[in-house]
């Protein structure tokens, strides 16, 4: 399973068309859920998941209650939140109208090599039919089950008669069973935290599919503007939704290409658009103030909100900070400008657009600044 990398803005190199649905059970269980109170999706653009992807994960949580009469809470942000971490929703990869994915999602053999992080030995349980391996064990599909995990827990989930952990709709309605456990209620915080250390034993593992279904619980609340020069500099930035992360990239002309290389290994000469600091630089110059360029000098700008303070006392417009050390500016690697609502307008990572994500989105918050 794929672990959270921290991707730093420049100068910081520390670490880093909708498919047909062709069971009736899918247009039912979608119709489910809406009447269940979730409100209708996002667009699957807006949401960065491919659109077949988000059929599985609506459907399956829609219909989980079939098989786990007990569980509250179950949406598909939590499904989406899992998928993304596990296999990044199977980009890349054809997926059939019935929801059938090729290449196939398999991960590392788990040998107790240490290659792909394991440490453990897990004998083959399933003769190689799903991940073809007759010796030892290997995670497979987007939701990476193990064999066994899946023989346990699996569901039909497009009811066509036939059980794959490589099809969308049947790995998404598992995931809903194997997480909702015996009737959790989901909509406790913890325990959606303790149910996500089932699926993966790992508290870092917990925090990062936990940003992303924060982010996915946002989608479609983006905050009022308001007036003035906070007005203007929070219109600037998000009137750049949907431009490509560059490393290195943007300033106070606007988007450019950036510089090599990202600690994930993004060239940014090859792209135009704005790191995380490019993009702050852009939106308060529109205001009339300049800003240094790397995310930790601009924890200088202004009055410094300490991240004791929490993110109650952030204001629409302050910069948001995230560093390894919360009082040592030095450690900072990213900034965010904040929205209102607990949201900000963010230029993540390499390979991710500028988008509204919430402030809980990276763990390590480090405070805010307000240049205004």
């Amino acid at each position: 399973m794929k672990r959270w990398k921290k991707m730093g803005c420049l100068g910081v190199l520390l670490l880093v068309a909708a498919a047909c649905c062709t069971a009736p059970v899918l247009l039912s269980a979608v119709a489910g859920q809406a009447s269940a109170g979730q409100g209708a999706p996002p667009s699957a653009g807006a949401a960065g998941i491919p659109q077949r992807m988000l059929t599985a994960y609506l459907t399956g949580a829609a219909q989980v209650t079939a098989h786990v009469p007990e569980c509250r809470g179950m949406r598909w942000q939590i499904l989406a939140g899992i998928a993304r971490v596990e296999s990044d929703h199977a980009q890349g990869r054809q997926i059939t109208p019935v929801g059938d994915i090729t290449p196939p999602v398999i991960g590392p053999r788990l040998d107790g090599s240490g290659a792909g992080g394991n440490t453990t030995a897990i004998p083959d349980t399933d003769g190689g039919r799903w991940d073809g391996d007759s010796e030892f064990e290997r995670a497979v599909g987007p939701f990476q089950f193990l064999p066994a995990t899946f023989v346990a827990n699996g569901v039909d989930g497009n009811a066509d008669g036939a059980l794959s952990p490589h099809n969308a709709d049947d790995a998404a309605a598992s995931a809903a069973v194997y997480v909702c456990g015996r009737g959790r209620n989901l909509t406790d915080r913890a325990q959606l935290r303790a149910a996500l250390y089932t699926y993966n034993a790992s508290w870092a593992y917990v925090d990062d599919v936990l940003s992303g279904i924060d982010r996915y619980d946002s989608l479609g609340n983006t905050p009022a503007v308001p007036s003035g020069n906070v007005g203007t500099l929070i219109a600037a930035a998000l009137a750049q939704q949907g431009v490509p992360y560059s490393w290195g990239g943007g300033g106070p002309s606007g988007p450019t290409t950036g510089i090599c290389c990202s600690p994930g290994g993004q060239d940014g000469r090859t792209v135009t658009g704005f790191d995380c600091s490019g993009l702050t630089q852009y939106a308060y110059a529109q205001a009339g103030i300049t800003l240094p360029r790397t995310a930790a000098a601009q924890a200088g700008a202004g009055q410094r909100i300490p991240a004791a303070a929490g993110f109650a006392a952030l204001q629409p417009g302050d910069l948001v900070f995230y560093g390894y050390s919360p009082t040592a500016d030095s450690t900072i690697h990213h900034v965010g400008i904040y929205v209102g609502d607990g949201k900000m307008i963010n230029a993540p990572r390499p390979g991710k657009s500028v988008r509204i994500d919430p402030v809980t989105a990276m763990p390590d918050y480090a405070g805010g600044a307000r240049p205004l």
